[in-house]
Protein backbone atom coordinates (compact mmCIF):
# COMPACT_ATOMS: atom_id res chain seq x y z
CA UNK A 1 0.00 0.00 0.00
CA UNK A 2 2.71 2.14 0.57
CA UNK A 3 4.59 1.52 -2.64
CA UNK A 4 1.93 2.17 -4.26
CA UNK A 5 0.72 5.61 -2.29
CA UNK A 6 4.39 6.38 -3.28
CA UNK A 7 3.36 6.08 -6.66
CA UNK A 8 0.22 8.30 -6.86
CA UNK A 9 1.87 10.86 -5.35
CA UNK A 10 4.73 10.24 -8.01
CA UNK A 11 2.05 10.52 -10.39
CA UNK A 12 0.52 13.35 -9.23
CA UNK A 13 3.72 15.20 -8.66
CA UNK A 14 4.72 14.80 -12.51
CA UNK A 15 1.10 15.85 -13.38
CA UNK A 16 1.35 19.21 -11.40
CA UNK A 17 5.15 20.06 -12.57
CA UNK A 18 3.53 19.43 -16.69
CA UNK A 19 0.69 21.57 -15.53
CA UNK A 20 3.00 24.13 -14.54
CA UNK A 21 5.21 23.64 -17.57
CA UNK A 22 2.19 24.20 -19.78
CA UNK A 23 1.29 27.30 -17.74
CA UNK A 24 4.83 28.73 -17.84
CA UNK A 25 4.98 27.90 -21.93
CA UNK A 26 1.67 29.91 -21.79
CA UNK A 27 3.12 32.81 -20.31
CA UNK A 28 6.25 33.22 -22.07
CA UNK A 29 4.12 33.36 -25.42
CA UNK A 30 1.55 35.63 -23.78
CA UNK A 31 2.94 38.91 -26.55
CA UNK A 32 2.60 36.81 -29.22
CA UNK A 33 -1.22 35.70 -28.35
CA UNK A 34 -2.05 38.75 -27.53
CA UNK A 35 -0.82 40.46 -30.67
CA UNK A 36 -2.30 37.63 -32.69
CA UNK A 37 -5.30 38.56 -31.02
CA UNK A 38 -5.23 42.07 -31.47
CA UNK A 39 -4.30 41.47 -35.31
CA UNK A 40 -7.82 39.49 -35.45
CA UNK A 41 -10.07 42.08 -33.71
CA UNK A 42 -8.44 44.48 -35.92
CA UNK A 43 -9.13 42.58 -39.08
CA UNK A 44 -12.80 42.13 -37.97
CA UNK A 45 -13.28 45.56 -37.04
CA UNK A 46 -12.45 47.13 -39.94
CA UNK A 47 -11.83 45.94 -43.60
CA UNK A 48 -8.95 48.48 -44.54
CA UNK A 49 -6.80 47.00 -42.02
CA UNK A 50 -5.42 43.80 -44.32
CA UNK A 51 -5.05 46.28 -47.36
CA UNK A 52 -1.26 45.99 -48.37
CA UNK A 53 -1.49 50.07 -48.25
CA UNK A 54 -1.97 49.79 -44.60
CA UNK A 55 0.06 47.06 -43.61
CA UNK A 56 3.14 48.77 -45.12
CA UNK A 57 1.85 52.02 -43.21
CA UNK A 58 2.36 49.82 -39.80
CA UNK A 59 5.64 48.48 -40.70
CA UNK A 60 6.61 51.79 -41.52
CA UNK A 61 5.72 52.73 -38.07
CA UNK A 62 6.90 50.31 -36.23
CA UNK A 63 10.70 50.87 -37.82
CA UNK A 64 11.26 53.53 -36.22
CA UNK A 65 9.74 52.74 -32.54
CA UNK A 66 11.76 49.14 -33.20
CA UNK A 67 15.06 50.64 -33.35
CA UNK A 68 14.38 53.07 -30.28
CA UNK A 69 12.96 49.61 -28.48
CA UNK A 70 16.25 48.03 -29.14
CA UNK A 71 18.58 50.13 -27.50
CA UNK A 72 15.85 50.54 -24.98
CA UNK A 73 15.89 47.04 -23.60
CA UNK A 74 19.53 47.10 -23.00
CA UNK A 75 19.05 49.63 -21.05
CA UNK A 76 15.77 48.04 -18.71
CA UNK A 77 17.52 44.44 -18.76
CA UNK A 78 20.50 46.61 -17.50
CA UNK A 79 18.22 48.01 -14.51
CA UNK A 80 17.45 51.64 -15.33
CA UNK A 81 15.03 53.01 -18.28
CA UNK A 82 15.21 56.11 -20.98
CA UNK A 83 12.92 58.78 -20.62
CA UNK A 84 14.89 61.28 -22.76
CA UNK A 85 14.76 59.07 -26.33
CA UNK A 86 11.93 61.11 -27.09
CA UNK A 87 14.05 64.21 -27.18
CA UNK A 88 16.82 62.53 -28.38
CA UNK A 89 15.38 61.21 -31.75
CA UNK A 90 14.38 64.92 -32.14
CA UNK A 91 17.39 66.34 -31.70
CA UNK A 92 19.25 63.89 -33.68
CA UNK A 93 17.04 64.57 -36.87
CA UNK A 94 17.82 68.28 -36.53
CA UNK A 95 21.24 67.80 -35.69
CA UNK A 96 21.33 65.28 -38.73
CA UNK A 97 19.70 67.66 -41.43
CA UNK A 98 21.86 70.90 -40.24
CA UNK A 99 25.10 69.06 -40.51
CA UNK A 100 24.43 67.48 -43.95
CA UNK A 101 23.18 71.13 -45.63
CA UNK A 102 26.43 71.81 -44.45
CA UNK A 103 29.10 69.10 -45.40
CA UNK A 104 27.67 65.86 -47.06
CA UNK A 105 24.84 63.11 -46.36
CA UNK A 106 27.30 60.71 -44.92
CA UNK A 107 29.06 63.30 -42.24
CA UNK A 108 24.92 64.63 -41.40
CA UNK A 109 24.00 60.99 -40.74
CA UNK A 110 27.06 60.18 -38.67
CA UNK A 111 26.62 63.73 -36.62
CA UNK A 112 22.97 62.44 -35.72
CA UNK A 113 24.04 58.72 -34.65
CA UNK A 114 26.79 60.51 -32.70
CA UNK A 115 24.61 63.39 -31.05
CA UNK A 116 22.45 60.38 -30.01
CA UNK A 117 25.36 58.55 -28.49
CA UNK A 118 26.80 61.48 -26.59
CA UNK A 119 23.58 62.11 -24.72
CA UNK A 120 23.13 58.33 -23.86
CA UNK A 121 26.74 58.36 -22.61
CA UNK A 122 26.18 61.52 -20.77
CA UNK A 123 22.79 59.60 -18.48
CA UNK A 124 25.05 56.64 -18.22
CA UNK A 125 27.70 58.68 -16.57
CA UNK A 126 25.40 60.37 -14.35
CA UNK A 127 23.59 57.46 -13.19
CA UNK A 128 26.85 55.32 -12.38
CA UNK A 129 29.30 57.75 -11.21
CA UNK A 130 26.86 60.82 -9.61
CA UNK A 131 24.51 58.06 -8.46
CA UNK A 132 21.57 59.99 -9.26
CA UNK A 133 18.48 57.64 -10.28
CA UNK A 134 17.59 56.95 -13.93
CA UNK A 135 14.12 58.46 -13.29
CA UNK A 136 15.58 62.21 -12.34
CA UNK A 137 18.44 61.63 -14.65
CA UNK A 138 16.97 61.08 -17.28
CA UNK A 139 13.43 63.31 -17.33
CA UNK A 140 16.40 66.05 -17.17
CA UNK A 141 17.74 65.10 -20.20
CA UNK A 142 14.39 64.50 -21.44
CA UNK A 143 13.40 68.28 -21.03
CA UNK A 144 16.87 69.74 -21.65
CA UNK A 145 17.16 68.29 -24.63
CA UNK A 146 14.11 69.36 -26.23
CA UNK A 147 14.82 72.68 -24.87
CA UNK A 148 18.16 72.90 -26.83
CA UNK A 149 16.89 71.53 -30.07
CA UNK A 150 14.28 74.20 -30.07
CA UNK A 151 16.79 76.69 -29.14
CA UNK A 152 18.77 75.91 -31.82
CA UNK A 153 16.11 75.60 -34.63
CA UNK A 154 13.98 78.27 -33.61
CA UNK A 155 11.16 76.18 -33.59
CA UNK A 156 11.48 75.75 -37.44
CA UNK A 157 12.09 72.85 -39.10
CA UNK A 158 15.41 72.15 -40.31
CA UNK A 159 15.12 71.61 -44.64
CA UNK A 160 17.29 74.51 -45.68
CA UNK A 161 16.52 76.54 -49.03
CA UNK A 162 16.33 73.82 -51.02
CA UNK A 163 15.45 71.07 -49.16
CA UNK A 164 17.55 68.40 -48.19
CA UNK A 165 19.85 66.59 -49.95
CA UNK A 166 17.81 64.20 -52.76
CA UNK A 167 19.89 61.16 -51.56
CA UNK A 168 18.95 61.37 -48.36
CA UNK A 169 15.19 61.79 -48.78
CA UNK A 170 15.31 58.33 -51.29
CA UNK A 171 16.51 56.13 -47.75
CA UNK A 172 12.67 57.62 -46.41
CA UNK A 173 10.83 56.26 -49.49
CA UNK A 174 13.22 54.56 -51.50
CA UNK A 175 12.64 50.17 -51.27
CA UNK A 176 14.58 47.04 -51.90
CA UNK A 177 12.54 44.16 -53.25
CA UNK A 178 9.44 45.93 -52.54
CA UNK A 179 10.61 46.44 -48.94
CA UNK A 180 11.36 50.30 -47.78
CA UNK A 181 14.90 50.71 -46.85
CA UNK A 182 13.18 51.89 -43.22
CA UNK A 183 12.00 48.85 -43.14
CA UNK A 184 15.43 46.89 -43.81
CA UNK A 185 17.64 48.74 -40.99
CA UNK A 186 15.53 47.44 -37.91
CA UNK A 187 15.69 44.00 -39.44
CA UNK A 188 19.55 44.67 -39.47
CA UNK A 189 19.93 45.98 -36.07
CA UNK A 190 17.90 43.28 -34.63
CA UNK A 191 19.95 40.73 -36.10
CA UNK A 192 23.31 42.23 -34.59
CA UNK A 193 22.12 43.60 -31.42
CA UNK A 194 20.19 40.22 -30.90
CA UNK A 195 23.39 38.45 -31.51
CA UNK A 196 25.25 40.71 -29.14
CA UNK A 197 22.74 40.73 -25.82
CA UNK A 198 22.27 36.88 -26.45
CA UNK A 199 25.04 35.28 -27.70
CA UNK A 200 28.15 37.41 -25.91
CA UNK A 201 29.70 37.85 -23.00
CA UNK A 202 28.73 40.93 -22.84
CA UNK A 203 25.08 40.36 -23.52
CA UNK A 204 25.79 37.99 -20.15
CA UNK A 205 27.50 41.13 -18.14
CA UNK A 206 24.22 43.30 -18.69
CA UNK A 207 21.80 40.51 -17.65
CA UNK A 208 24.16 39.87 -14.32
CA UNK A 209 24.24 43.53 -14.22
CA UNK A 210 20.85 44.16 -14.39
CA UNK A 211 19.62 41.03 -12.13
CA UNK A 212 21.76 41.47 -9.34
CA UNK A 213 24.61 44.12 -9.37
CA UNK A 214 25.96 43.31 -6.39
CA UNK A 215 26.86 39.43 -7.04
CA UNK A 216 27.64 40.84 -10.69
CA UNK A 217 30.65 43.13 -8.79
CA UNK A 218 31.65 40.13 -7.14
CA UNK A 219 31.98 38.15 -9.71
CA UNK A 220 34.59 40.24 -10.92
CA UNK A 221 32.39 42.42 -13.65
CA UNK A 222 32.43 46.56 -14.36
CA UNK A 223 28.98 46.75 -13.54
CA UNK A 224 29.02 50.97 -14.03
CA UNK A 225 30.78 50.36 -17.46
CA UNK A 226 28.32 47.72 -18.13
CA UNK A 227 25.44 50.35 -17.43
CA UNK A 228 26.83 52.99 -19.34
CA UNK A 229 27.74 51.52 -22.35
CA UNK A 230 23.66 50.29 -22.39
CA UNK A 231 22.63 53.83 -22.04
CA UNK A 232 24.42 54.77 -24.74
CA UNK A 233 23.37 51.72 -27.00
CA UNK A 234 19.89 53.24 -26.26
CA UNK A 235 21.15 56.88 -27.21
CA UNK A 236 22.83 55.58 -30.44
CA UNK A 237 19.45 53.72 -31.93
CA UNK A 238 17.71 56.65 -30.65
CA UNK A 239 19.92 58.91 -33.07
CA UNK A 240 19.34 56.01 -35.58
CA UNK A 241 15.80 56.50 -35.25
CA UNK A 242 16.23 60.21 -35.31
CA UNK A 243 18.31 60.26 -38.79
CA UNK A 244 15.53 57.54 -40.33
CA UNK A 245 12.88 59.70 -39.08
CA UNK A 246 14.09 62.84 -40.58
CA UNK A 247 14.64 61.30 -43.90
CA UNK A 248 10.87 60.05 -44.19
CA UNK A 249 9.54 63.55 -43.08
CA UNK A 250 12.09 65.34 -45.45
CA UNK A 251 13.44 67.20 -42.80
CA UNK A 252 14.66 67.84 -39.29
CA UNK A 253 11.61 68.48 -37.06
CA UNK A 254 12.62 69.60 -33.40
CA UNK A 255 8.74 68.89 -32.22
CA UNK A 256 9.33 64.78 -33.07
CA UNK A 257 9.36 62.12 -30.88
CA UNK A 258 7.02 63.06 -28.63
CA UNK A 259 5.70 60.38 -26.08
CA UNK A 260 8.03 57.87 -27.91
CA UNK A 261 10.07 57.39 -24.35
CA UNK A 262 6.41 55.82 -23.07
CA UNK A 263 5.45 54.08 -26.13
CA UNK A 264 9.18 52.34 -26.28
CA UNK A 265 9.43 51.61 -22.45
CA UNK A 266 5.55 50.17 -22.85
CA UNK A 267 6.79 47.98 -25.95
CA UNK A 268 9.97 46.61 -23.91
CA UNK A 269 7.61 45.55 -21.15
CA UNK A 270 4.85 43.85 -22.65
CA UNK A 271 7.43 41.86 -24.58
CA UNK A 272 7.85 40.72 -21.24
CA UNK A 273 11.02 42.32 -20.01
CA UNK A 274 11.02 43.05 -16.31
CA UNK A 275 11.76 46.86 -14.75
CA UNK A 276 13.52 45.95 -11.83
CA UNK A 277 16.03 44.47 -14.61
CA UNK A 278 17.75 41.41 -15.64
CA UNK A 279 15.08 39.84 -18.07
CA UNK A 280 14.16 40.42 -20.79
CA UNK A 281 14.41 39.11 -24.98
CA UNK A 282 14.70 41.48 -27.88
CA UNK A 283 12.33 39.73 -30.40
CA UNK A 284 9.95 40.02 -28.06
CA UNK A 285 10.81 43.92 -27.53
CA UNK A 286 9.56 43.96 -31.17
CA UNK A 287 6.46 42.26 -30.60
CA UNK A 288 5.92 44.24 -28.06
CA UNK A 289 6.33 47.19 -30.23
CA UNK A 290 4.17 45.44 -33.04
CA UNK A 291 1.40 45.37 -30.62
CA UNK A 292 1.39 49.36 -29.31
CA UNK A 293 2.19 50.25 -33.38
CA UNK A 294 -1.29 47.76 -34.67
CA UNK A 295 -3.21 49.43 -31.34
CA UNK A 296 -2.64 53.12 -32.53
CA UNK A 297 -3.33 52.01 -35.99
CA UNK A 298 -6.67 50.29 -35.34
CA UNK A 299 -7.85 52.95 -33.42
CA UNK A 300 -6.93 55.11 -35.98
CA UNK A 301 -8.62 53.15 -38.57
CA UNK A 302 -12.06 53.04 -36.49
CA UNK A 303 -12.38 57.13 -36.75
CA UNK A 304 -11.18 56.51 -32.62
CA UNK A 305 -10.64 60.30 -31.67
CA UNK A 306 -6.73 61.00 -31.05
CA UNK A 307 -7.51 62.39 -27.49
CA UNK A 308 -9.29 58.76 -26.47
CA UNK A 309 -6.28 56.76 -28.34
CA UNK A 310 -4.17 58.32 -25.57
CA UNK A 311 -6.46 57.45 -23.09
CA UNK A 312 -5.92 53.61 -24.85
CA UNK A 313 -2.31 54.02 -25.20
CA UNK A 314 -2.23 54.83 -21.36
CA UNK A 315 -4.23 52.08 -20.23
CA UNK A 316 -1.79 49.90 -22.37
CA UNK A 317 0.99 51.17 -20.15
CA UNK A 318 -0.48 50.78 -16.94
CA UNK A 319 -1.55 47.43 -17.76
CA UNK A 320 2.02 46.54 -19.00
CA UNK A 321 3.79 47.81 -15.58
CA UNK A 322 0.73 45.63 -13.76
CA UNK A 323 1.73 42.44 -15.62
CA UNK A 324 5.18 43.25 -14.35
CA UNK A 325 4.57 43.21 -10.93
CA UNK A 326 2.47 40.33 -11.19
CA UNK A 327 5.42 38.22 -12.99
CA UNK A 328 7.59 39.66 -10.68
CA UNK A 329 5.57 38.30 -7.69
CA UNK A 330 4.82 34.29 -8.98
CA UNK A 331 8.84 34.42 -8.91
Amino acid sequence: MASLGGAEGAVQTSEAKARGTLLRGLLDQMPLLALALLMVFSALATERFLSPMNLNNILLQASVMAIIAIGMTFVIIAGGFDLSVGSVVAFAGCVAAWVMLETNVVVGMAAGVAAGAAIGLLNGLVVTRLKVSPFITTLGTMVMVRGLTLLITDGRPVVGEYGLPDSFLEIGRGAFLGVHYLVWLPLLLFAVFGWLLHATAYGRRVFATGGNREAAYLAGIQVDRVATSAYTWCGAMAGVAGVMLASRLQSGQPTAGEFYELTAIAAVVLGGASLKGGEGKLYKSMIGVLIMVVLANSLNLMNVHSYWQRVAIGVVIVLAAAADQLRARRK
